[in-house]
């Protein structure tokens, strides 16, 4: 099954080395840029249980975009480390589920099944694309495939809550559905891979 991504996941050291550069230079760490996500998607988190969802798409679209530099900063600095890998990982999907746990106390405020249906099954989406993917590498293979992994899940949710209240619903849609058929599509790459290591 050929790797396909609907964005790029990679970006060009000529845009992030200019960023991390000053952040290095004053000390900040990969780990400490990591935690500064998780800390701007909780307030995003906050903002989206009060119904600010124009707020909350914003902060959440900024402090996701600190993934890109943490990785790139471990790089620039030679601090790369398994533990920085694993640590980051995690906070990514306490990032997603801060969010998404916002969305739905709001609608469970406001006493709507479908969203909070829809928010519960976009968590749990999330967390199993990522279990496929470290259940992949546990067993020793490099697993990168994936139609809707978080950069996607990102774009979509950040900009539907910037765009208008109604369009959120949709984009849960989209996550509750794509979310699972990631990890669906994960899942069958690798029994494709097992399969054929096991045929040669």
């Amino acid at each position: 099954m050929p790797s396909f991504t609907l964005v790029p996941h990679k970006v060009s050291t000529r845009f992030t080395d200019p960023l991390v550069s000053p952040l290095a230079a004053i000390g900040v760490t990969p780990n400490m840029i990591s935690a500064a996500g998780l800390v701007g998607n909780v307030v995003a988190g906050v903002l989206a249980a009060g119904g600010q969802f124009l707020a909350a798409g914003i902060v959440m679209l900024v402090f996701s975009g600190l993934d890109l530099l943490d990785g790139a900063l471990a790089r620039k600095t030679g601090t790369v480390t398994k533990f920085g890998a694993i640590f980051d990982s995690v906070l990514d999907r306490l990032s997603e589920a801060a969010v998404l746990g916002g969305l739905l106390f709001h609608y469970s405020e406001a006493g709507r099944t479908t969203p909070i249906v829809l928010c519960y099954a976009a968590i749990v989406g999330s967390i199993m694309v990522s279990y496929a993917r470290a259940r992949a590498e546990g067993i020793g293979l490099t697993l990168r495939e994936g139609l809707f992994t978080r950069a996607e899940r990102v774009l979509l949710l950040g900009g539907a809550l910037v765009i208008a209240h109604g369009v959120v619903v949709w984009a849960l849609w989209v996550l509750a559905v794509l979310s699972h058929l990631t990890a669906v599509q994960r899942v069958v790459t690798v029994w494709q891979r097992l399969s054929t290591n096991d045929a040669s």
